[in-house]
């Protein structure tokens, strides 16, 4: 089978569609015949280092999208022809690839309204979103919530669904991307980039600061939100820790969320694969009936990855991107 391969650590940028053994599904796995592959700046950050579990050539690429080709033994749900989307263990080999290998119980079923494409489009980004707000945040208690980075792939799903919830939205953003963001749902959008984001969201909140924030973008940043956070909220964290010290205890008395959604698989165990599932039918459920988008912005093919994970790294991308395989 074709697949683009990463020979060594740091060698992303150079990785090119060659030959490779087709895998083989074994007990309670499934073989994938690949439609689409969704990109995420994980790709390139864990290539950089590499993985001491890895063997290379590796296969990258988590967000899965395709059709059952092979059952293996002891898979009672699934069935040749299945379309199927699945968020995959980061240290084994992935999608961007004619086939891969699935853990059966970790796949979602893709909806006829749904393409391969846009369902790929969602995995990591989408499934962290919702882990951020339904697995850690108490989220039925929750009116108004900061959302970082609504034009990126974690922050724009995390918009749409927290005013899917009806939340008052705050996101942040540069201001070429304020108008993209209102129309995934944020209620304010906030210029990072030339505005004193504290004292918007102090101003917007009549100086209560938000029940809420949601941080994808670095450890600085997880820090500063805390001066936004009003008595009692919560702030969830994916690329870093806030320096915890910053608020004093016994007054603004704050609860933190690590988000970390790999760990489902590495620390997590069966009851965690089977929640990726469990997410990922609830967000397909919700496009499907037209009340949540992918946020695809760009299709590209196999062989232009190595690039377009180059243009993801600047951090300037706006919405998804996705490379069809088939």
């Amino acid at each position: 089978m074709k697949a683009l391969l990463l020979h060594d650590k740091g060698l992303w940028k150079e990785m090119k569609v060659e030959e490779i053994q087709t895998p083989q599904p074994g007990e309670g796995e499934l073989l994938i015949e690949v439609h689409a592959v969704g990109l995420n700046p994980v790709d390139y950050k864990t290539a950089t280092n590499g993985n001491p579990n890895w063997t290379y050539p590796h296969v990258l690429g988590l967000d899965v999208a395709g059709v059952v080709a092979e059952t293996g033994d002891g898979v009672t749900r699934w069935k040749k022809g299945d379309r199927v989307v699945y968020h995959g263990n980061l240290l084994k080999k992935g999608g961007y690839a004619e086939y891969t290998i699935a853990q059966a119980h970790a796949v979602s079923r893709i909806p006829q309204e749904v393409s391969f494409e846009d369902a790929a489009a969602i995995p990591t980004a989408g499934y962290t979103a919702y882990q951020a707000l339904y697995r850690k945040l108490p989220f039925d208690q929750i009116e108004s919530i900061v959302i970082h980075g609504g034009a990126g792939g974690v922050g724009g799903f995390g918009v749409q669904l927290a005013k899917l919830a009806g939340k008052t939205v705050i996101s942040t953003a540069s201001s070429s991307n304020h108008e993209y963001v209102k129309s995934l749902g944020a209620d304010y959008v906030i210029d990072y980039t030339n505005e004193d984001v504290v004292a918007r969201v102090m101003e917007i909140t009549g100086g209560h600061g938000v029940d809420a924030v949601v941080d994808a973008v670095s450890r600085q940043s997880s820090t500063a939100s805390l001066d936004m956070l009003g008595y009692m909220g919560h702030i969830v964290y994916i690329s870093g820790p806030p320096e915890f010290t910053k608020i004093p205890g016994f007054t603004k008395v704050p609860s933190y969320h690590e988000i970390a959604l790999g760990a489902a698989y590495q620390h997590g165990g069966l009851k965690a694969e089977k929640d990726l599932a469990v997410m990922g039918d609830a967000m397909l459920s919700l496009m499907a009936e037209g009340k949540l988008t992918s946020m695809l912005k760009e299709v590209i093919q196999l062989e232009e990855v190595p690039a377009a994970l180059e243009r993801l790294a600047e951090r300037h991308v706006k919405g998804k991107i996705v490379a069809k395989v088939k």
